[in-house]
């Protein structure tokens, strides 16, 4: 059993930055990969970006390459969501979750690969 908790969200203007951290509880988050996801109102769950369990591994949805970058500390059993040049459309509720699966982390982009969910943080950019 893994708890997430999201945290870091908040109001930006366009062209801002945002770090988020999710915070797992449990002694084997380094067991699980781990992803961000993002949902605007009215809209499905979309995939950001996932990492590896060791760190050394991850990928990104197309329209955040360059602009976002996703970290974890083992030791902390923590995974960090950095968003650099926000833009208006990166408004959403982010969530992190942690995943089981053994595929390769560019192939760990669907919702129903991940196993824990966190409760989300409020994402907004104004412009």
């Amino acid at each position: 059993q893994v708890q997430l908790v999201e945290s870091g969200g908040g109001l930006v203007q366009a062209g801002g930055s945002l770090r988020l951290s999710c915070a797992a509880s449990g002694r084997t988050f380094s067991s699980y990969a781990m992803g961000w996801f993002r949902q605007a109102p009215g809209k499905e769950r979309r995939f950001v970006a996932a990492i590896g369990r060791s760190g050394s591994s991850t990928y990104y949805e197309d329209s955040v390459k360059g602009r976002f970058t996703i970290s974890r500390d083992n030791a902390k059993n923590t995974v960090y969501l950095q968003m650099n040049s926000l833009k208006p459309e990166d408004t959403a509720v982010y969530y992190c979750a942690a995943s089981a699966s053994l595929v390769v982390v560019a192939r760990l982009y669907r919702p129903t690969q991940y196993d824990y969910w966190g409760q989300g943080t409020q994402v907004t950019v104004s412009s």
